[in-house]
This record gives structure tokens, sequence and C-alpha cells, in this order.
């Protein structure tokens, strides 16, 4: 068996490696020359323990890289699907670019497999007619389904061999095509969906679901403020009852998923009333951090803040759509593409970033003890595990005052307090 693999992005590249470190022989296919140029490299760009050898070890084995499609027996489509804010819909530009290229090498007997997050039905209302245009027919010609991809950044080679796997296939046959692909490559279970359609909607009510629930302690958060409760100790308290599980709060939701997917199930009925209250809660977030940030230090004009942790969530590389990254854009510039001071809304401010695991080259990162030096605050954006042990004698030090907000709770905020720290959690 053969398998190309449509997108070679975060995703894309470990489920190629994944199938070519089981044996397969795998064509990785992707159109950013560039990306290609940096793998071919042995340069991932992913921090996360083991990725790179892992890829690495893909690369030297059984995984190609082309810079157009190839014929295979299996192809997995596992492209970006961006929300357009604009039009308050997906983009769907990618799939079906993706679908015109596995249709320009479809042979009979074929399997395609779309993994990327999209809103229900696209897998039989838009790719299958595009796969159908070469003149094969789906389901009796060429086998057709949707398997979403579930794993967590920073742990994705493990839930890759572990998570459970839906399956939605167009008939019988497609399902027992994919369901025999990916039974190697898990010890979870494989659960059949009805239809792709299904199998779709499923992937969105998950993220769904933590967004909202990340959208309820976020509330919480805001609600003890204002009754001087410790929301953290509350709702530890409220946990111990058998039927609650209520999750911790923090300065928003981050990634590619979780701020993105519940849009996808929007249908124009106006039943994601609670998904979009959810989201605003949530998007809401990073501004409520500044503003616990300008209780603390008053006007923020002219003051210095480090933000320390730009990706989306801690010990991960990732910064789309980092509430932390948002929490330093609002108070100045943090990009390499202008230099010039921006006014986030609170007056001008000079910001500077430090993050020891993000990998975007667009921004201004320095060393900590650059980002620190001359401070009059900290805001911590993510909760990387460097974070936890940093010594806050030494980080006083060379700030000019000692301020901290931690909306995260990444530090002991009674020992920050003990070396003279003003100290600020959510």
């Amino acid at each position: 068996m053969t398998v190309c693999v449509h997108g070679l992005g975060y995703i894309g590249l470990a489920t190629a490696a994944h199938f070519a470190n089981h044996g397969t022989e795998v064509v990785g296919f992707d159109v950013d020359e560039d990306l290609l140029d940096r793998l071919s490299e042995g340069e991932p760009a992913v921090s996360e323990p083991d990725f790179e050898s892992y890829v690495q070890d893909a690369l030297d084995g059984n995984l190609a890289l082309s810079r157009r499609p190839r014929p295979a027996d299996v192809h997995v489509i596992c492209v970006p699907t961006p929300y357009d804010e604009m039009n308050g819909e997906a983009d769907l530009a990618y799939v079906e670019s993706a679908g015109r290229n596995v249709a320009s090498v479809l042979r009979p007997g074929d399997t395609v497999v779309l993994e990327s997050t999209v809103p229900p039905g696209t897998t039989t209302e838009v790719l299958a007619p595009i796969l159908s245009r070469g003149g094969l027919d789906v389901g009796d010609d060429v086998s057709l389904g949707y398997t979403p991809e579930t794993v967590m950044p920073g742990n994705t080679l493990t839930e890759l061999r572990t998570n459970d796997r839906i399956v939605g296939g167009v008939d019988e046959a497609s399902v027992e095509a994919i369901e025999s692909l990916y039974e190697p490559l898990t010890s979870g279970d494989i659960h059949v969906a009805a239809d792709p359609t299904t199998a779709e909607f499923v992937k969105l009510a998950q993220n769904a679901k933590r967004n909202v629930s990340i959208a309820y302690a976020n509330t919480l958060a805001l609600l003890a403020e204002n009754y001087g409760v410790d929301v953290r100790s509350a709702i530890s308290l409220a946990n111990n009852h058998p039927r609650v599980d209520i999750l911790n709060p923090g300065p928003g939701v981050g990634g590619h998923c979780l701020p993105v997917d519940p849009h996808f199930l929007s249908d124009g009925t106006g039943a994601t009333e609670l998904l979009d209250v959810a989201s605003q809660v949530n998007d809401r977030m990073p501004e409520h951090v500044i503003r616990m940030l300008e209780d603390a230090v008053g006007s923020l004009h002219g003051k210095t803040v480090a933000v320390l942790g730009i990706t989306y969530k801690g010990n991960v590389s990732d910064t789309r759509n980092s509430p932390g990254l948002e929490i330093a854009k609002l108070l100045g510039d943090v990009t390499t593409e202008t230099r010039t001071a921006v006014d986030g809304g609170w007056g001008e401010s000079s910001v500077t970033i430090h993050d020891p695991r993000a990998t975007d080259s667009r921004l201004q990162l320095v060393s900590l003890d650059a980002a620190v030096d001359g401070a009059d605050a900290v805001v911590f954006g993510a909760a990387h595990d460097e974070f936890a042990d940093l010594n806050p004698a030494a980080i006083g030090a060379k700030m000019s005052e000692r301020t901290v907000v931690d909306p995260v709770d990444v530090i002991d905020a009674e020992r920050w307090a003990d070396h003279g720290f003003d100290v600020r959690t959510l």
C-alpha cells in the first residue's frame, strides 16, 4: 500500500511520519516549497518532545517529499480550513484545491480520506463532486470518507498512537477501507459514524463543548472577582461533587481549533447562540487581563511590560490565535514588520516578549533578561514549565517596579509576593 498525504502542516506532517514509521510507503505533498526545503534539511519547526527525531526517522525511511501530487492507493487530505470572518463561514479553498490535486492522479480502487476540520456536509457536498469530475464514481470506483484528527499539541505522537478514531464513509466499502487503514496505527478503538457528515459534526461538537466549558470557567472568574472569591479554590471545591467537572479559567483560548471550529457549526438558524456567546466571553479575556494590569499599575502610558509566553498554551510552540500574543499586541508593537508604537486602547506602552518555545520569526522575541530589564510589570501569557521555577528575586532585581499578572496560574503567587511583588491572578 502507498499513501499520499496532502498538506504537511503540523497534523499532516505528523500523520505522514506516522504512516511511514509503520512501514507504509508515503509521499508527503505540499505546495509550500520553503516548507519542503526546511523539512529536507531536517527542520520541522515544531517544539515538541521527540517530534523532530520521529519525522527524521520517517524521512530517512519511508517518507518522500514531493512538490506535486503523486498516484497512491490512499490519499489523506490534511490541509487547513481558515475561518473567513468577513463572510462568516469556513474558507474551503484549500480543501477544494486538495480535491482537485487528488482527482488529477486518482485511480479506480483508491481511497480518499479527509482529516481537515470542516463544516458538516463538506465531504459529500464539496469533496465528492470534485473527485467525480474525472469520470470516477465515488462509492463504486473510489472509496471516500472522513476521519477527524483529535490530537493535542504537545502530546501529538502519544495521541496519534492511542486516541480513538471516528470513521464516516460514503458507503460500507469505504468504511471498511478506512478502518483497515487506521487500525494498525492506533491502540484506541475505531468508532463508525452513520456517514461522513455525522463524523464531521462530532469533531465540531467536541471542540465547541471545550470552548463553552472554558467560557464558563472564565465567567466564574469574572464573577468571583466581584465577590472577592479565589475562583480556583472555589472551582476545586465545586469539583468535589460527583457530577461537576469545571475547568480552570485563563486568558482566553487559542490554537487552530477552539477559537475557530465552533463557527463551522453555524447554519443561519440562530441555534448557535450559546456557542457564539462562549466565543465572545473567551475573546474578551485578553482585554480583561490588561485591565487587571492597569488596576495594579495605574495608567499604562509610558510603562514597559514584559509578556512572558506568547504561544497559545503552555509547552507548545504554536502562536496561532494565542491569548498571550493578543495581550502583547494590545499593549504595543511585537512584530518585525513595523517598529512604530501602537496605541492598544490603554495609552502607549512599551512591550517586550519572551518565549522559550515559540518559533515565529515575525515576532520580536528577546531573552528573558532582556524582556524583564527595566520592566514595570510582567504578564504571563502561557504556562510553560520554564516559568514555574523562575527566581522572583532575580527577576525583581532587574525590573523598575515589581508587578506581576498571572492569568495562567504558572507561578507560586505567595513566593513572588514574599519577594515584594504585587501579584494579580485570575
